[in-house]
């Protein structure tokens, strides 16, 4: 971006709006080319958001005159806008956009470059979505002329703002969004989407029961905030608070004001600095090194420490492994804890947790891709083989153990029945050796690739591959714990066993060792056997 004065003043005063919508739109276009499978998904889910929307729109209108349509409104603009603020930090590579450093060497300012980008963004399926949602907003609220008159500024600013607010945010993260931390955010975008229903459907349970008088609290909130102000106003000027209502038009037009130039500076910043993620301090790999040997010295000795140190490694550093934990983390600590919150939940379900946490031990090999081959190279023996799948089974249970012990405790609580604490341990325990054994087997006998790019987990040709490790190792699972399962219900069913069922804690953890120590036995040969099979299946990705 350049600060100085153009030599040319054509180059000045050139209207770069048009150039810059119709770059969108061949962009657009030209993406539909690059195959049928692609328009048909993009056609397909043009239908879907534009029949929600359509479907929002209807309910809102047939809503007209409920004593608490302006809550919902209200706070469905609020929803919509958090929308709009996050889905640049999950889908960065949606709009190309998004990243204003391609325009770096152009002669632009900042301010027409705004202009430019601004209208851009109003093409597309989002925008439209946006217009029948918000117009369903404010005709839920609207009642008489005035209303009506101050609804059409408040639309046009709550859709300007939403933008601007999805643009501001992607210029302020643009270095983010393209680097590592970026890739993995994108990566992690389907476990935010699977807790955000969580958490819908437990507020819709919750509104359900209760009724909408709830959400009165946090309207006389958000009527205030940009852009949900906007609708605000608009159910001002109904009651013929006029005073309000331009107050509030005024608080939409100002946050506006402020997102465009927030939104300018960080264009400036980006296009006239250099790329600070590139220019890393001296020290830093000494402080790397140094907190990594910090941390070795807690492991064990020899192989076994090595091995867990770089599964450990990729937990942390692997987009697609850490995406895989985080959601195993999240969902196996979601479905305990929110059906002990409704009410309808058993100690039970916190096993969950083990079984989730558990299947992490699956296709261990896979996460390796090509570079297995240095992994194989070590492995001359049964042995060897017995210690690389014993090194991943402990790095895994750093993680999985106390998780799982947390998720119990935590759900015990919450159903204030801790008289069962003790057998649920237990089977949690033995649930997560017995994952542990035969996901270390399964990943000697069926191994597949992950891709390292993209949103796929397994490559093509390989989906049966991934079914069959992954049920048919869970069935297995289940199928070894029947023995902790029988004793348990013995436990609770006959007359002298309830006493007892402390016990099932103790024996569930020995029983859940001795499986995962029988099954690393077994799976350690037939990995020694299959090294080239494995690099070839883990390879294809």
């Amino acid at each position: 971006m350049s600060t100085g004065a153009h030599t040319d003043p054509a180059v000045g005063t050139f209207p770069i709006t048009p150039v810059v919508v119709r770059l969108k739109l061949s962009l657009l276009r030209n993406g539909l080319r690059q195959s049928g499978g692609r328009r048909a998904a993009y056609v397909a889910s043009a239908v879907v958001a534009l029949l929600f929307a359509a479907l929002q729109l209807t309910g809102f209108v047939a809503l007209r005159g409920h004593a608490h349509i302006a809550s919902v409104s209200v706070l469905a603009a609020a929803v919509l806008a958090l929308g709009w603020a996050v889905m640049p930090l999950f889908f960065p590579s949606g709009d190309e956009t998004l990243d204003p450093t391609r325009l770096v060497m152009l002669p632009l300012r900042p301010r027409p470059l705004v202009r430019a980008l601004l209208t851009a963004s109003l093409v597309g399926i989002g925008p439209l979505f946006t217009v029948l949602l918000l117009v369903g907003c404010v005709v839920s609220v609207a009642h008489g002329a005035a209303a009506y008159v101050v609804a059409v500024p408040a639309l046009a600013l709550a859709l300007l703002v939403c933008v601007a607010l999805a643009r501001a945010v992607a210029a302020a993260n643009i270095r983010l969004l393209t680097s590592r931390k970026g890739r993995d955010l994108a990566v992690l975008s389907g476990l935010v989407i699977a807790i955000g229903a969580q958490l819908v459907n437990f507020g819709m349970q919750r509104l359900g029961s209760a009724g909408l008088a709830q959400l009165e609290p946090a309207r006389e909130v958000l009527q205030w905030v940009p852009p949900a102000s906007a609708v605000g106003a608009v159910d001002a000027a109904s009651r013929g608070s006029y005073g309000i209502a331009v107050a509030q038009l005024a608080l939409t037009a100002a946050a506006l004001a402020a997102l465009l130039g927030v939104w300018a500076r960080s264009l400036t910043r980006l296009m006239t600095s250099p790329d600070a993620s590139t220019l890393q301090p001296a020290d830093t790999a000494v402080r790397e090194r140094s907190r990594s040997a910090g941390l070795t010295r807690l492991l064990p000795a020899g192989r076994t420490g090595t091995v867990m140190e770089r599964g450990l490694r990729y937990v942390w550093r692997d987009p697609k492994t850490k995406a895989a934990w985080v959601t195993s983390l999240a969902i196996g600590l979601i479905v305990p804890v929110f059906n002990a919150l409704q009410g309808t939940g058993s100690p039970y379900f916190a096993c969950f947790a083990a079984g989730m946490l558990g299947i992490q031990m699956y296709n261990q090999f896979g996460q390796d891709t090509s570079a297995f081959w240095m992994v194989a190279l070590t492995i001359s023996s049964p042995r060897d083989a017995y210690v690389e799948l014993r090194g991943r089974a402990l790095a895994l249970l750093l993680i999985t153990l106390p998780y799982a012990t947390l998720v119990t405790v935590v759900t015990t609580a919450l159903l204030d029945d801790w008289a069962r604490l003790p057998e649920v341990l237990g089977l949690s325990f033995a649930l997560l050796g017995a994952m542990l054994a035969t996901g270390a087997w399964t990943s000697a006998r069926f191994p597949y690739s992950i891709p390292q790019e993209g949103f796929k987990n397994v490559a093509p040709g390989q989906t049966g591959l991934a079914w069959i490790s992954i049920f048919g190792g869970m069935v297995a699972a289940a199928l070894l714990c029947s023995p902790v399962i029988a004793l348990l219900i013995w436990a609770n069913v006959s007359a002298g066993g309830a006493s007892l069922t402390w016990l099932l804690l103790p024996v569930g953890a020995a029983y859940g060792a001795a499986i995962t120590f029988l099954g690393l036995r077994l799976a350690a040969p037939r990995t020694a056997v299959r090294l080239p099979e494995i690099l070839t299946a883990v390879s294809k990705g």
